[in-house]
């Protein structure tokens, strides 16, 4: 029997992304880049090596052929085994967590209905919702206040017509993480007022200490929606693989109906690389924390020598933190970096914060000759002097 599922296709308006046309125009053209986001990627030969008897006998016999849509059986079953009490049914596969959201949101949001989201955030989650028709609201993660998540200002956000609360923790560019009481209070905040969450964790998996890993968003109500992705935490962001996982089955339902007008189905390699890369998680997110967290005190050091001209919030998670200038624009600093050492970081103004902050990406294994470049740029200038 097929089940018809409604999809409303709206007219997308959407603002050229600023982030993905920055990096389009310098991510492969520096010597440094010292704001990527990601881990260091892992070879195809080391994944192929974590590979289990099973997955190395469908990898031999993999034909080039169409894929199911919703994801290879397999992959869905593992990835439900990082959420407690779910199962293979409450997930669906895309290429990247850019497509989930972008698919999930349409569905979820309307002209009428209203978001809330915090920021900075990586565009999609504010700009894709809009462009379903929706209200948006941003609440601001402020550094002032050590860029904590504001319960009350998140309560005083939503309106009688909000639908959603989008939260991305562990957080891009800041690195912020809520602590367990803080996260049950939007748990709780959410329950009240018949709110879903939406929590983006590209980023789970890279708690400095596993203690402070939160509760997922699939795990916090039948109506929560996680967003996870291979190109974080397991090193493996040219896979493009991604994912929804929710109890909510009509949710995903809606969302694979609206997929099948962007790619229909994941690519079949990706697919079971996917699966060798979870199978072989414990391994790869240890080699992910060692890189991480080895930069991460490097980076600490640093700008602790240079307290004059930047300010920094040690980040408590993620690959990325998001340090500001004392003196100067982000803008105009990050240019003359990049036309003098050729290292790349990533102003603040690619998260509609133009200013003083910029971002640092703490993931990459040449994250030390980097930062050795942008050391000699900066000493080179008068002494507190940034421009």
């Amino acid at each position: 029997m097929v089940v018809a599922v409604r999809v409303s296709v709206r007219r997308v308006q959407l603002r050229e992304f600023v982030l993905e046309r920055y990096f389009a125009r310098w991510e492969f053209a520096v010597r440094f880049n010292l704001c990527a986001s990601d881990v260091e990627a892992v070879g195809m030969e080391e994944l192929l090596g974590l590979a289990d008897e099973e997955c190395r006998g469908l990898w031999r016999g993999l034909r080039l052929g169409y894929t199911e849509s919703q994801g290879h059986p397999l992959l869905r079953a593992e990835i439900a085994g990082l959420y407690a009490g779910l199962v293979a049914e409450d997930v669906l596969v895309f290429s990247g967590a850019e497509e989930a959201l972008f698919c999930g949101l349409q569905v979820l949001l309307g002209p009428g209905d209203h978001a809330v989201v915090t920021v900075p955030a990586y565009q999609s989650l504010v700009e894709v919702a809009r462009a379903s028709g929706a209200a948006v609201t941003t609440v601001a993660l402020r550094a002032e206040d050590g860029w904590r998540l504001d319960v009350e200002a998140l309560g005083a956000a939503l309106r009688e017509d909000t639908k959603i609360l989008i939260i991305n923790a562990p957080h891009n560019p800041t690195g912020m993480l809520p602590d367990a009481a803080t996260w049950r209070r939007v748990q709780e905040l959410a329950a009240e007022r018949g709110v879903r969450l939406v929590i983006d964790e590209a980023y789970r998996g890279l708690e400095y200490d596993d203690a402070d890993r939160l509760v997922a968003g699939a795990e916090l109500a039948a109506s929560g929606i996680s967003v996870g992705v291979m190109s974080k935490a397991y090193g493996l962001a040219g896979l493009r693989i991604g994912w929804l996982a929710t109890r909510d089955r009509e949710v995903l339902a809606r969302a694979a109906a609206f997929k099948d007008y962007t790619t229909i189905c994941a690519a079949a390699p990706s697919e079971l690389l996917a699966l060798v890369g979870l199978r072989a998680r414990d391994v790869l997110v240890a080699r992910s924390r060692e890189i991480v967290l080895a930069n991460l005190e490097l980076a600490a050091d640093f700008f602790a020598r240079r307290e004059d001209v930047f300010e920094w919030i040690r980040p408590r998670a993620g690959t990325v933190a998001f340090p500001r200038l004392r003196r100067g624009d982000a803008e105009d600093f990050v240019a003359r970096l990049v036309e003098a050492e050729g290292v790349l970081l990533l102003p603040g103004s690619c998260f509609d914060g133009p200013g003083p902050h910029f971002r640092v990406g703490l993931g990459r294994r040449d994250f030390a000759a980097g930062l050795g470049r942008l050391g000699v740029f900066v000493d080179s200038l008068p002494r507190g002097i940034v421009r």
